[in-house]
C-alpha cells in the first residue's frame, strides 16, 4: 500500500494537470511510470527540502523522478502549465485569463554549495543568488529569473523585462518599489514595450501598507514555505527557476482544488 504524504496531490488537482503532462516519446518501449507518483515526488522535495538521494522508497527511483524534473524543466512544460493553472485561476476570481498588469522585486538568498553566477548583494549583506520575479494582481506568477546577488536591481528587472514581455505580452503597466527609480530604466522599457513604470514607494518614519508592494511580498512569503526554496540549493540557474515555477505550481493547484 502507497504511503500517503501531506504533499501529495488529491484526485481533484491530479485530474486538473493530468491532461498536461507531457506524453512519452514515440517509438519507445510504453511508459509504465506512475505519473502521478513522479509529480508527487516532486513536491515532496519541494515541500521538504531533502536531497536527492533521501527521496522515499514510496516514490519511483530518484533518477527516474530526476529525469522527468530535468525534461519538464528545460522543455517549456513548467511554463506551460503555470500559464494555464494561472489562467484558471484568474478565471475563477472573475478576471481575464491573461494578466495586463505587473509587480515586480527581488529576493536574494544564499547558496548553500558550488553554485553558478554567485555574487555578494552588499544592501542585504548576502553572498548567494538573487530571486527576481514578476506576479500579476493576485499574487500569481508570470516570469522569474535567477542571477547573481551583486547584480543591481534595475540591470535585474532589464533581464527580467526582455523574458516577461516575450511570454505576457499584454502587460501595460509595471509596479515597482524605490529600488527600481530612475528615468533611464523608466524610459528604456517605454521605448521597447510601450509599459508604463511606475515607482511605488514607501513612506518614511511611517508604517504602512503600500499599495501593489505587499503582493509580490506575499508571494515571496508562499514560496518561503517551501523548504526547498528556504536557501538556493541548485548548482544551475535552470534548476533554481524551475523550483520557484513549481512552488507556483503547487500555489495554484491548491488554489483551484483546496485539499
Amino acid at each position: 500500500m502507497e504511503k500517503v504524504y501531506p504533499s501529495d496531490l488529491t484526485d481533484k488537482q491530479w485530474n486538473l494537470i493530468k491532461p498536461h503532462i507531457p506524453d512519452a516519446k514515440e517509438g519507445g518501449r510504453p511508459r509504465t511510470t506512475d505519473m502521478r507518483q513522479v509529480v508527487n515526488a516532486i513536491f515532496y522535495q519541494l515541500r521538504t527540502g531533502c536531497q536527492w538521494k533521501y527521496l522515499p522508497n514510496d516514490f519511483p527511483p530518484r533518477s527516474t523522478v530526476y529525469g522527468y524534473f530535468v525534461k519538464w524543466r528545460d522543455d517549456g512544460a513548467l511554463d506551460d502549465l503555470l500559464r494555464i493553472l494561472r489562467g484558471a485561476v484568474r478565471v475563477k476570481a472573475g478576471r481575464n485569463s491573461a494578466p495586463s498588469a505587473g509587480i515586480i522585486d527581488s529576493q536574494s538568498v544564499k547558496t548553500a554549495g558550488p553554485s553558478e553566477s554567485v555574487g555578494y548583494d552588499g544592501g542585504k549583506k548576502i553572498k548567494g543568488r538573487k530571486r527576481h520575479i514578476c506576479v500579476d494582481v493576485m499574487g500569481l506568477l508570470l516570469c522569474v529569473i535567477v542571477h547573481s546577488a551583486g547584480t543591481q536591481e534595475r540591470a535585474g528587472a532589464r533581464m527580467l523585462m526582455l523574458k516577461l514581455m516575450a511570454i505576457c505580452q499584454g502587460i501595460k503597466i509595471i509596479w515597482a518599489d524605490g529600488g527600481y527609480s530612475g528615468n533611464p530604466l523608466k524610459t528604456w522599457v517605454k521605448k521597447l514595450f510601450d509599459v508604463v513604470w511606475e515607482v511605488v514607494k514607501r513612506p518614511r518614519k511611517v508604517f504602512k501598507i503600500v499599495k501593489f508592494r505587499w503582493i509580490v511580498e506575499r508571494t515571496f512569503g508562499w514560496m518561503n514555505h517551501q523548504r526547498r526554496l528556504s536557501k538556493d540549493y541548485e548548482y544551475s540557474i535552470a534548476s533554481a527557476e524551475a523550483w520557484i515555477k513549481l512552488a507556483a505550481i503547487n500555489t495554484m493547484l491548491r488554489r483551484l482544488c483546496p485539499g
